[in-house]
This record gives structure tokens, sequence and C-alpha cells, in this order.
């Protein structure tokens, strides 16, 4: 029998959890707390079966102890309709390295300062450099909470679940395909946030904005009503869309409306359509590099990110604006979101950049010997080393997972402390503490239990994202 391949990620927890009819039964959870993360270790780095029994273990595991992974729906939604208030913006934080040591730091501040509104999340793109395929990446943010002591909702999302405009244009239904089995695939792994990107496919050749956005809104629609297919019993995800690709010019309000007009004919009235858009202010993801590696300023648009949240609560009544591409910018401007009513922006690049600060200086140099070795067709003309492996080094990081995993636990620790420092200056900044009332009133987490069959992926062929947003 399958369930008879749990006995081994059992084992790792020293007897404090049982099976009984398929069921987890907790024995001793403080002995659970302080062994869970060998469970996730397995659960990463397993060989064979055990990376995905110790997936699903994890998964059980939380349930049973009252961690949730949820849709945020029910709070933007309430939000758009003006019964939360407009004075915090939501983090999406995109973990790409030693996501179960970045989780928890992340899980014992929010727990000291009454944090609710918080996604964790991960994209196409992501999924694949850095070898986290939905389960796992799951396991590693409900393997930290159980850590941490925490209980409750936790969203996770699936971040620019984007189409490929390259291969769209020459195989468009195996693309869709694509991203239709990743969505079901996280879906599955307790991603109850999807963010559909198909912006990419915005053609500004057309001659009316209606025009411009019509397959943008027409497969943003047929993705959203795949999700209402396919989601749990008693579960609405929480699609958000997205209207102009980040790095183009800054969104309008003649594209929202043309973009959420289309997009609410098509789904129609009786199916739940979007809970939040993603536009474009003027930020890039990753940041623009320099010649000497260093970051260039960017100047956002927060009066264009204020006055289109206002049209999407006021006309839609959905939650608002997104911004993405923001986590390089200086801390000053994270303050301004939250005076731009923003409802949610997404933080990846500078927490990837601290663990690179931190890594010791001989496993860089390997890691950039690989960029050189397999990414070399990625590199321009123009670009310097440092712009080079700036942008680059990112593709490397599942390749040295492993490594990065069996560092010192003092350096991770370090590691994690740096990232504590910057978690608590952003949340404090995008204003979060607090909003575990707004969560507690509006979010009824749903124990969807997963099953083990889903949780046998094999391996998984890695696919070519190198023109996907991250």
């Amino acid at each position: 029998m399958q369930t008879e391949k749990l006995n081994e990620p059992l084992a790792l927890l020293e007897n404090s959890v049982a099976l009984k009819d398929g069921e987890v039964q907790i024995l001793d959870e403080e002995k659970v707390r302080e062994n869970i993360q060998r469970l996730v270790e397995a659960a990463v780095l397993g060989e064979g079966d055990l990376r995905f029994t110790a997936r699903y273990l994890v998964r059980k595991i939380a349930l049973a102890l009252d961690v949730v992974p949820a849709s945020i729906h029910d709070l933007y939604m309430a939000r758009g309709r003006g019964e939360v208030p407009n004075t915090f913006t939501t983090p999406a934080i995109n973990l790409r390295g030693l996501s179960f040591y970045a989780a928890r730091k992340v899980f014992e501040i929010i727990q000291e300062i009454e944090a609710g509104a918080l996604i964790f999340e991960l994209a196409r793109s992501e999924t694949g450099y850095t070898d986290q395929r939905p389960t796992e990446y799951t396991a590693n943010i409900l393997g930290a909470a159980i850590a941490e002591g925490y209980t409750g909702p936790v969203f996770i999302q699936g971040d620019h679940y984007q189409v490929s405009p390259s291969k769209y244009a020459t195989q468009p239904d195996a693309e869709l395909q694509a991203v239709r089995d990743l969505t079901k695939e996280a879906i599955k792994a307790g991603y109850f946030n999807i963010d559909i990107d198909t912006s990419t496919l915005v053609d500004l050749s057309k001659e009316t904005v209606p025009e411009q956005q019509e397959l943008n809104s027409k497969l943003s629609a047929m993705f959203a009503d795949f999700i209402r297919d396919i989601e749990p019993e008693g579960v609405t995800v929480s699609v958000g869309g997205e209207i102009g690709e980040v790095g183009g010019h800054n969104t309008t309000e003649e594209e929202l409306r043309a973009y959420v007009d289309q997009f609410n004919a098509i789904i129609g009235p009786d199916v739940a359509g979007l809970s939040k858009i993603s536009i474009q202010t003027g930020t890039s993801h990753g940041g623009v590099v320099l010649p000497d590696g260093s970051l260039a300023e960017v100047s956002i648009d927060f009066d264009t990110l204020q006055h289109l949240g206002k049209v999407c609560r006021e006309s839609y009544g959905i939650g608002g604006t997104v911004q993405h591409g923001a986590s390089t910018l200086p801390e000053d401007a994270f303050n301004e979101f939250v005076e731009a009513e923003a409802l949610e922006v997404h933080l990846a690049t500078n927490f990837q950049n601290i663990m690179f600060d931190h890594l010791p200086e001989e496993m860089v140099k390997e890691m950039y010997a690989l960029v050189d070795e397999d990414h070399a067709s990625k590199r321009k003309a123009d670009q310097t080393d440092d712009q080079f492996y700036y942008k680059n080094r990112k593709r490397v990081l599942g390749d040295f997972k492993a490594k990065i995993w069996g560092l010192p636990e003092e350096l991770k620790e370090e590691i994690s402390q740096a990232w504590e420092e910057q978690f608590r200056n952003l949340f404090d900044r995008l204003s979060i503490a607090g909003t575990q009332k707004y969560v507690d009133k509006f979010i009824k987490p749903v124990k969807v239990e997963p099953k083990l069959e889903d949780y046998f992926l094999g391996d998984v062929e890695p696919e070519d994202t190198s023109d996907l947003a991250d």
C-alpha cells in the first residue's frame, strides 16, 4: 500500500506523530515543532519517494495543527466594498532559496505584531529555476509555520502564471495547457491564490485600447473559469489579473476599464471574478542594474497606483491595484504604497540579494561559473560582468539548492537574521501590524485534505522560462 511509504518520513519525527486509518494523530506537539525541520529537509532534498511523502505529511500535520492554506479573496473583496480600510498594503513575498528559514522569520514576526495580511508566493519562472515545485514550496511554508507555533490561515500564491509570448506564437494550445497544468498542480498543493498573467499578449499595434486588451481579457477569463472548475469545495481561489507587463508603459484608466469590462462580460455575473489587478507604474523586475552592479533609482507613479485602485473599488468592487517589481526600491518608497492605498506589493529580488551577500565566496564563484556555462546566450553585448551575473545568478539557484541547504547552521542563522531585519522594516512601512483582526473577520479557511497520489509527481522536466517575469 502507498501509505506504507509514510513510515520513513514518520520516523524523522521521533514518534511524535502517528497515522491511524490514514489520519494524522499528534502525539507530542512540542516534539513535532522541534523535528519538523527534518521533515521539511526531506521534502526538499529527499531521495526517491521520500521527498513526495514528506511533502504530503507536512501538509497533513499542518492541518492537524490548524495551519491551513487559504484564499485571501474574501478579505480583498471586503476591501473593495469598503469594509476593510485602505490603511495597509499586503506584502507578497517570493522566497527563492532557504525558503523554510526565511518563512520561519516571517511567522515569528507576524505573530508578534498580529499581522494577518501577508502572502507567500512563487512565480512560474521561479518554480523552474529555483527547483521548487508547488508541493515543495508549500512544505517549506507550512513547515515554517509549524516550527514557529503559528496557527490560522496561510496564503500561498502562484505569482505570474504567465503565458510565454514566444511559445504562444508558435504553439498556442501547448502553451496554454502548460499554464493550466501548473495551475492545477499548484491548487492541489495548497496554492489558493493564483495571479493570471496574459498581459504579455497585449497588442499595442491594435487601433483601439479594447482591441489591444481583447486577447488578454479573453485568456484571463478562460483561466479564471478553469480555476473555478477545479478549486476545492468551499474555497474561492483569489484570482488576480494583469493589464500591462512590468517594464512597459504605465497603465491608464482606459486600459484598466477595457480589460475588466471585457473580462467580466466573458466570465459572466454568476462566476466569481478578479479580486485584484496588477498594473505598471514604472518599475522593473529585479531592478535596473547599472554597469558597476548597483541599482538605478526608479520613480514610481504613485498617483496612478492610487487612482486606478480607486477605480477598481468604486467601479468594480474589487480590492484594488497590485505593484510588482518593488523589492529593490529605496526603503522610504514603501511608506508611499500605503499612502497610495495599494492593495498588494510583490517582493523578491532583495531577499535573494541578502542571501547572496552572505554566501561563501567560493560558492558564489562556482555559481557564476555555471551561469557562464549554461546561460552565456542571455548575455547582451553591452553588459558588464556585474550586470550579467546580477541578472542571471538566480537561474542557478536550483542547481545549488542542496549546497545552500548544506551550509553551516550558524551561517544560515546569520542569513536569517539579515532577513528578519528586512522583514521587520518592510512590515512596519507597509503597516500590516494589527491586520490579523481583518483576516479573522473575513477569512474562514477550509481544511482541504490532500490526496497522497497528487504528491507523486515524479521528476518534472524543467521548462524554459527565460522570457517570463518573476
